[in-house]
């Protein structure tokens, strides 16, 4: 009787992977794009377009939110790309398709490009050159500097927030056609709402972020200081949302609301993250309580806040 030859199991030709239904393929590649920011971004474009005094023609109307958010799904593919191996090491965003293995990463590398090449032209030859400069800004800053800065430093969160704060005026300029102080209101409404915002998804993610190497305000500075920022940006927020009605782009149910929803938001921020003299895991347990609730009056104040200003625009 023959001895029989023992193989090593990592000698063994490996299985060819099962084919995929082209209905995962397509929802994955979908999921490349990140559809509910991209229509986030498309909603306050389309908002700042209502607010414009200016009426802005249907078909160009269209034309821009549609290369708008070819733009900011451009921006979300590349994003995906760049921090494919980033993103394997959080909880939050290991299953995503290219992490996980389901896409191969020149999909999310093809289809940024393409369509960052063809929506910044079409945007600034069918709108007008001040919203295609705003939305390439979007697209670079937010790619090409906002991404890499996340492994290096904190401040990467503010740099992250001026493309997170445009579209609502590119809406405001493809209907104008000029940047002036109502539209510039809008963004700064935006840019300093983002920072207590994601500060509180920073405070309860804390070990992701850590285990990815991202920088984040609590890791330099510690939780007091992270704290004392929100209060600051929260404050801003306030006061900025007040500008609409001064430039008399919405009405006295406006103010009534924004005076409303900023005492509450601030509030969210002032209250202490922990009573004093907790230690260890209770103190971080009652920090992050103070974090989910900021997180969650932030999303009701933009919702509520951005409903109303709709509501309430002056003709």
């Amino acid at each position: 009787m023959g001895t029989a030859k023992l193989t090593n199991a990592a000698e063994l030709p490996l299985a060819d992977p099962p084919r995929r239904a082209p209905s995962d393929v397509v929802r994955d590649v979908v999921s490349l794009l990140k559809p509910r920011i991209t229509l986030m971004v498309v909603i306050t474009a389309a908002g700042g377009m209502w607010l414009a005094p200016e009426r802005i023609p249907a078909l160009r109307a269209v034309v821009m939110l549609l290369t708008t958010s070819a733009v900011v799904a451009a921006a979300n593919a590349l994003n995906c790309w760049l921090e494919r191996d980033t993103d394997r090491l959080m909880r939050r965003t290991r299953l995503r398709p290219l992490p996980d293995g389901r896409l191969a990463p020149r999909w999310a590398l093809a289809i940024g490009v393409t369509l960052g090449v063809l929506a910044v032209p079409l945007l600034t030859l069918l709108v007008n050159p001040i919203t295609g400069l705003l939305g390439a800004i979007a697209l670079v800053s937010y790619v090409a500097v906002y991404t890499p800065m996340k492994r290096r430093s904190s401040t990467a969160l503010l740099v992250g927030s001026v493309p997170g704060a445009l579209p609502p005026l590119m809406g405001w300029t493809a209907a104008t056609g000029r940047l002036d102080a109502p539209g510039l209101a809008l963004f700064a409404v935006l840019f300093f709402w983002q920072v207590p915002h994601f500060l509180a998804i920073a405070s309860f993610r804390r070990e992701d972020y850590a285990k990815a190497g991202l920088k984040t305000l609590l890791e330099e500075r510690g939780v007091g200081v992270a704290r004392a920022q929100a209060i600051v940006y929260a404050a801003l927020t306030f006061v900025s949302s007040l500008l609409p009605f001064v430039y008399r782009v919405a009405g006295p149910f406006y103010l009534a609301t924004a005076i409303l929803l900023g005492v509450a938001y601030t509030g969210a921020a002032i209250r202490p993250t922990a009573p004093a003299g907790l230690e260890g895991e209770a103190r971080r347990t009652a920090e992050d309580a103070w974090a989910r609730k900021l997180f969650f009056v932030s999303l009701i104040y933009l919702t509520v806040l951005f409903a109303v200003l709709m509501l309430d625009a002056q003709p």
